[in-house]
């Protein structure tokens, strides 16, 4: 109904005045503990309290030229008082003022579930000044580059990098992620997530208000207020459908009482009973109040949608194009396989004590490169307990690896185009096993000393967790078909798309190649594409619905996407997916309740004379359990 937006207090003080002067006024009027003649002016104030909102909202529509549903059950309430029916009236806007307060608190409650979000937020928080002394400060006062600690168990309270300190961080609330994440200095913590263990000191990145999690409240609300398509075509049709009411409504005291000679209050109670019951304040909230709540059921979740059009989009996907890297793999190469090789004999070796020399080796010279192949090897070295060995004079050539002296000898590790001028002999043996490995979708780095081949190490992007089982459910759920969209060489798209089950890959692309492909992939259905939302912004501004994922930290993907997925979990995708065609399910249930009951009261009037009152709990009763209805979509 068109009064939800405004102030859910007040509206409730006036509808239960309006309660309790219409049961003072049925006292006066059937009892003998208060006088008769009080009854009426019990009844004017009931009016006064109950109709209140109405009319406000009624001259605000009428002053646009339309009409609107508090229109009607105003005309309703005054024609009921113009017979005579005082009570029936005072009942209809007792009712219809109550269904409006439910409904702000319905609303209400999915803005609290958004608000909670708020709440973690701590006000303050403990600044080291440059003295070294320590004060408490308002969150507001906090500026970039300030540094504030934050104890165990205390909540982080502005986004910020850690500088000092290792803890562990529960992240739920911007990510919807369950499992603590380890935080050590160089990494980000964002405002309003829950510091488990460790003190540890940040610099701050970001004012209060820019914060992740302002943001997401932001970001959340709007999307509240941004209607659903259904929604649009309800708002639509509410004057139009009001206007054709009251054009009944006059038909039906005119016609019976001037050209069939039908007595006056019997003609015009029918009619006012068919005003009431037409009107359709339940058919208006079916959508708002089931929207809503699964808006605010993913913010829980950490699944922003950006409006209530996109709940009903996602419903409609049948085909998904996932960005390879960052979103099904990890986006970061870990080392796989390390094999030494004996150049005398032509055969692998497989001893520990080889396999420890050559990472030893391959880790030294890799030690000062930012690549983050170098990354990956060092941290192979870390796992196994090797410490890099000391190189000296180390030469990088970008694109193809390393060369610097270790113990009087030449090391070389790199990728064969370092070998190119053809210094090392590699024997078949070596040559054969580094492609079978390249066929796998592997990088190959080669170690070689003095020229020899020392062993090869191998490389991939690993695949992220859950990409397999998140895969198989959405083709469980009837997504007709997946792609895979990678910058990335056809060897290796195919390899993970193989391991995956993807049916098609597309390698090899470049950012605008990627709105190609989305472009033609449209024409043959419904496309949602999944990126990280860095790179991917223009494919996710192109598709049907763009999803942003593990979007916590980026800024571009919270702008461009139209559903952002917080963390960097993947089986929120299917959740996703069962919420908004839940959502829809619930949607349509209420439109055809509403509608079933409109008719039937209709029926009901023509065919058994349906009395005022009943009609009035009818309609009422209907728009409660409809939002009722939509509020079960709070529930996970």
């Amino acid at each position: 109904m068109a009064h939800s937006h405004h102030n859910g207090s007040s509206q409730s003080w006036l509808t239960a005045a309006c309660a309790l002067t219409l049961a003072l006024g049925a006292i006066a009027e059937f009892t003998v503990l208060l006088p008769g003649q009080t009854a009426i002016w019990f009844y004017v104030v009931s009016y006064l309290a109950g109709g209140y909102y109405g009319v406000i909202e009624t001259v605000r529509h009428l002053r646009e030229a339309e009409l609107n549903i508090d229109f009607l059950m105003i005309s309703a309430a005054l024609g009921a008082a113009v017979l005579g029916q005082w009570i029936e009236g005072a009942t209809l806007l007792f009712l219809f003022s109550l269904s409006g307060s439910l409904e702000s608190y319905a609303l209400d409650k999915s803005r609290h579930a958004i608000q909670s979000l708020l709440e973690l937020r701590p006000s303050e928080g403990l600044r080291r000044n440059s003295d070294g002394t320590e004060e408490l400060v308002p969150v507001e006062e906090l500026n970039p580059g300030d540094m504030v600690i934050v104890k165990p168990g205390e909540h982080i309270p502005v986004d910020g990098t850690v500088i000092k300190g290792y803890t562990t961080v529960d992240q739920a609330t911007i990510t919807g992620e369950s499992i603590p994440v380890a935080k050590e200095p160089g990494d980000h913590v964002f405002a309003a997530t829950l510091n488990e263990n460790g003190v540890i000191d940040i610099r701050v990145t970001k004012t209060a208000k820019d914060t992740t999690v302002a943001k997401i409240i932001g970001l959340v609300e709007k999307a509240q207020k941004n209607k659903a398509k259904t929604q649009r075509f309800l708002d639509e049709f509410e004057p139009r459908y009001a206007i054709s009411v009251i054009i009944t409504v006059i038909a039906l005291i005119f016609v019976p009482w001037l050209l069939m000679g039908h007595d006056f209050d019997s003609t015009f109670y029918r009619a006012i009973t068919v005003l009431v019951v037409a009107s359709p304040c339940a058919l208006i909230i079916s959508t708002p109040a089931s929207i809503i709540s699964a808006i605010a059921n993913g913010a829980k979740k950490g699944i922003l949608f950006k409006g209530g059009a996109y709940v009903e989009q996602a419903v409609e996907i049948d085909t998904i194009a996932f960005d390879k890297t960052g979103t099904l793999t990890k986006g970061k190469p870990s080392v796989i396989d390390v094999l030494a090789f004996d150049p005398d004999n032509e055969t692998f070796s497989g001893s520990d004590k080889e396999i420890e020399r050559l990472v030893s080796i391959a880790a030294g010279c890799e030690m000062h490169s930012e690549h983050h192949i170098a990354t990956a090897i060092i941290s192979k070295a870390g796992d196994m307990n090797i410490t890099p060995a000391s190189v000296q004079n180390m030469q990088a050539t970008p694109g193809r690896g390393v060369e610097a002296q270790f113990e009087g000898n030449t090391v070389k590790v790199g990728n064969i185009k370092l070998f190119e001028n053809g210094s090392a002999e590699w024997s078949s043996a070596l040559t054969d096993e580094a492609s079978r490995f390249r066929k796998d979708g592997k990088t190959v780095v080669f170690v070689t000393i003095n020229n020899r081949p020392a062993g090869i190490i191998t490389l991939a992007d690993q695949i992220r967790l859950h990409s397999k089982e998140t895969i198989t459910a959405l083709k469980e759920m009837g997504i007709k078909n997946i792609v895979m969209l990678t910058g990335d060489n056809h060897e290796v798209a195919r390899s993970i798309a193989g391991k995956l089950g993807i049916d098609q890959v597309f390698a090899d692309l470049l950012p605008d190649e990627k709105v190609n492909i989305i472009d033609k992939l449209k024409k043959l259905g419904t496309v949602a594409m999944i990126g990280d939302g860095v790179n991917d912004a223009p494919a996710l501004a192109t598709s049907d619905l763009g999803i942003a994922m593990g979007a916590a930290g980026t800024d571009v993907a919270l702008e461009t996407a139209d559903i952002v997925l917080m963390g960097d979990e993947l089986t929120k995708l299917p959740y996703l997916l069962k919420l908004s065609r839940k959502a829809k399910k619930v949607v349509w249930q209420n439109i055809i309740f509403s509608m079933a009951v409109i008719l039937m009261l209709i029926a009901g009037v023509f065919l058994v004379d349906l009395p005022l009152t009943l009609g009035v709990i009818g309609h009422e009763g209907s728009t409660l359990l409809v939002v009722l209805n939509g509020l079960r979509l709070l529930k996970g």
